[in-house]
């Protein structure tokens, strides 16, 4: 299926959020995931389900001030 990744098309074999997590090898700690505008915890990250056409944005967090 077709999604947006940090506003970049991408085709994915992912489910969810906690599949797409592993199929972009993203790090365990330091991120946060937004779905069509919407936060979604990482305790529901297995529950929610992508959608074709759906907008993901991932953020990384940075160290550094």
């Amino acid at each position: 299926m077709k999604i947006s990744v940090n506003n970049k098309e991408t085709v994915t074999e992912a489910r969810n959020i906690a599949d797409l997590a592993v199929e972009l090898e993203l790090p365990s700690d330091g991120i946060a995931i937004a779905v069509d505008n919407k936060m979604v915890k990482r305790s529901e990250w297995e529950n929610t389900t992508l959608e074709e056409n759906a907008k993901v944005l991932i953020i990384k967090a940075a160290c550094g001030g």
